[in-house]
This record gives C-alpha cells, sequence and structure tokens, in this order.
C-alpha cells in the first residue's frame, strides 16, 4: 500500500512511504498520556529475567523482520575502504574515507583518530541527525575531535541522502534499513582495523542519530556501549521514514515502542539524555524508571546513566557532549586528562575544518564509477519493488 505523511523536524519535508500502513507506528503515534498506559502494560508482560528476555528476543526479532534485514546481501570484509587527506590536528588526525556498504553503494564519512595511538585502540561509531550540514556541522566535528584525543578511532558518517550520501534520497522507503546496514558495515569495518580493540565500540548520536545509535546496540551485541541522545521516547516513535517507515515496532502479536528497543542494551553500558523542549521531557519519570528496572534484572543499574537538562533544547550541545565525554571515558577506558579542564571541559583545541576539506570525493577525486544510482536502482539490486 502506498500512502503519504507529512513530517516535522529540524530539517521539514513530505515522505512517500510504500509498507504495511497498519503496522507503522510514526511520528507521535499515541499521545503521552496513552504512553504512560501503555508502558505499564509492558511491563505486565514481564516480571523477571526469563519472562524480559524471551520478550527481548521477540522485539529484536521483530527489528530485524520488519526492516527486511535478510535481504540484505551477504558479505564478509570487502570495504574496499578508500582513505584520503590526512590532516594533523592538536591531538588528533582526521581522515577522508568511504567503505563499500554493498556492491555499488557507498558510507561516505571521516575518521578522527588520536595522535598518540596504542597498538588498540576503542572506537566509536557517530551517525548525524536531520539537521543541515550533518556530519560536517560543529557540534559533530567537535565531539569526534574530542573523543579521538582521549583515544578513540571514531567514525563520522552520512545519513543516506545527506552530505555526499547522494546515490539514494532521504525519503527512500528503505531508509532505516540501509542506515542500519550501513551502521553494520562501519562496525564491522572498524572491528576489521588492526588499530582497533573489538571488546569496546561505542555509538551516539543525537536526534535521528540517536535512533541509529539504538537500533544497532539493539540488534548487535558487539556494541558495547551505546548513548542516543535527545531521542528515546514512550511516545514518539520517530518522525522520519529512516526511523519508523518500516513495520519494526509493531507486528502480529507484539506491540513494543523506542524505550524497548533502547532496553535491548541490557546490561550493557548506555546512557539516556534528554531535555525540557521536545518528546523527551518525561524521561524521568516515564523512559529512564522502565529501562532500570530491566537493567535491575541483570544487576546492572551501576550501567545505566540518565542526564537530564529540563531547560535545554533538542540538540547535542555542550553540556551533553561533556556528560558522554564522561561516561565513555569510564567505559571505553579512555584518557580524561588528554581534553584541557578548568572547571569544565575545554572544547577550544579543535580546529573546524570547511566542508571541502572533509569530502572524501570531488572533482580531483571522483566516486567510483560502479555505483548504483537513484532509489529504484538500490531498490531493485536489493530485490524491493519500488512501484
Amino acid at each position: 500500500m502506498k500512502f503519504v505523511i507529512s513530517i516535522l523536524l529540524p530539517v521539514c519535508f513530505s515522505i512517500t512511504l510504500f509498507g504495511q500502513d497498519a503496522m507503522l507506528c510514526m511520528g507521535q503515534y499515541w499521545t503521552e498520556d496513552e504512553a504512560n498506559v501503555m508502558m505499564k502494560t509492558f511491563k505486565s508482560k514481564w516480571n523477571d529475567l526469563s519472562t524480559w528476555e524471551k520478550r527481548a528476543n521477540q522485539i529484536k526479532q521483530g527489528i530485524i523482520e520488519g526492516m527486511q534485514l535478510a535481504k540484505m546481501p551477504e558479505l564478509s570484509g570487502n570495504f574496499n575502504a578508500i582513505i584520503r587527506d590526512k590532516k594533523e590536528m592538536d591531538g588528533y588526525t582526521v581522515e577522508n574515507i568511504a567503505i563499500e556498504s554493498f556492491p555499488g553503494f557507498y558510507i561516505t564519512g571521516n575518521i578522527y583518530s588520536p595522535t598518540d595511538q596504542k597498538d588498540k585502540n576503542p572506537a566509536i561509531l557517530c551517525p548525524h541527525g536531520h539537521w543541515d550540514n550533518g556530519r560536517m556541522r560543529e557540534d559533530m566535528q567537535i565531539r569526534c575531535a574530542v573523543f579521538a584525543r582521549m583515544g578513540a578511532i571514531v567514525f563520522a558518517y552520512d545519513m543516506v541522502g545527506y552530505g555526499e550520501s547522494k546515490q539514494v534520497n532521504h525519503d527512500i522507503p528503505i531508509a532505516l534499513l540501509l542506515q542500519t546496514w550501513n551502521s553494520k558495515r562501519i562496525l564491522e569495518y572498524l572491528i576489521s582495523r588492526a588499530d582497533v580493540d573489538s571488546s569496546m565500540i561505542g555509538i551516539t548520536g543525537a536526534s535521528g542519530g540517536g535512533t541509529q545509535s539504538f537500533m544497532l546496540t539493539a540488534i548487535d551485541d558487539r556494541i558495547k556501549v551505546s548513548a542516543p541522545v535527545v531521542q528515546v521516547s514512550a511516545h514518539f516513535f520517530g518522525g522520519c521514514v529512516c526511523e519508523s517507515g518500516m513495520p519494526i515496532h509493531r507486528s502480529e502479536g507484539l506491540q513494543t515502542n523506542n524505550v524497548e528497543i533502547a532496553a535491548l542494551c541490557a546490561p550493557r553500558p548506555l546512557m539516556l539524555i534528554s531535555d525540557g523542549a521536545d518528546w523527551t521531557r518525561n524521561t524521568p519519570q516515564i523512559e529512564y524508571p522502565y529501562i532500570k528496572s530491566i537493567y535491575a534484572l541483570y544487576q546492572a543499574e551501576h550501567k545505566l546513566e540518565h542526564v537530564h537538562f529540563p531547560t535545554e533544547q533538542h540538540d547535542y550541545g555542550y553540556s551533553k557532549r561533556t556528560a558522554v565525554y564522561n561516561f565513555f571515558g569510564h567505559h571505553l577506558k579512555l584518557k580524561y586528562g588528554n581534553i584541557p579542564y578548568e572547571n569544565k571541559f575545554l572544547e577550544d583545541f579543535v580546529t573546524l575544518l570547511p566542508q571541502e576539506e572533509l569530502l572524501i570525493f570531488n572533482g580531483k577525486n571522483p566516486i567510483p564509477q560502479n555505483l548504483l544510482q537513484g532509489n529504484d536502482a538500490v531498490m531493485a539490486y536489493l530485490g524491493f519493488n519500488s512501484k
């Protein structure tokens, strides 16, 4: 069935969806009052570790089946990484990178690395949300550079249809699948690197990047630490096709939401960050207590943290970033002391680079010729009917 829905995000646009409309839970699917009641209904479905893990497995399988992950090609390695233009900064380096997600489809981004690397280093995936300039915006460059100077290998990457990822539009009906698959491929690429410690992998992003963070964490245990920012909500399911345009929240016999999906991180370290001006304003009363009750089943409450900023808005600003610096610093064993500190973290060592210096493809280095171009070509290659 084909239908149209308008959504409101930092960048507003209309999208055309293809799918089981009765099974899709999009945008503010419930009111806050309805969500409060539904969380109590969810809680009645389990009462101990065994019954929670049974439900958790159902939720995980619902995500995998709902986004049709089985349609993606079976790949091992074959990243065909292109890395160029290494830039030496103050305690970190920046390189431009592209890897092949699947034959003919590229993930574009930047690798931030510590200057004083160890033989094996933690790694962090940094997806971005629905903001202009994506991976090249100021807050993305800052947090990636800080993580790198603290000792992590950081991969900042484009959403599909954003930045250099222009082989498809962002409104492609399988955007949720493509972005989750891209994140999985980046995870596997990082693990394949000789300089990465595969037991120390984190992921963090805000808004739509928060969705990408908790979605990959939910289905892939190789993510060891997760920090979705300003996105985990009981009543808001994500307003974009890349978050809720495929039936991952509802199937025959199962209804869930992003709170339970985020809770699939348990008992791995998880940080929730919320604010007072968006759909996360109820996190202290609704979302965090629910997830904490799940962590308690594992005797792992100390691995769950929540920071709420009631006077702030929907962003990944300084206060939110610095909370994650400490959280990742502890759980990924990063070097706090590498960041200047005078009663607060100082980020002024970071050099903000212009967009042209962060691009992997340009007139001098054009995109490879084997690429699939356009929504229809990509969907057809993967076996989806776009009509």
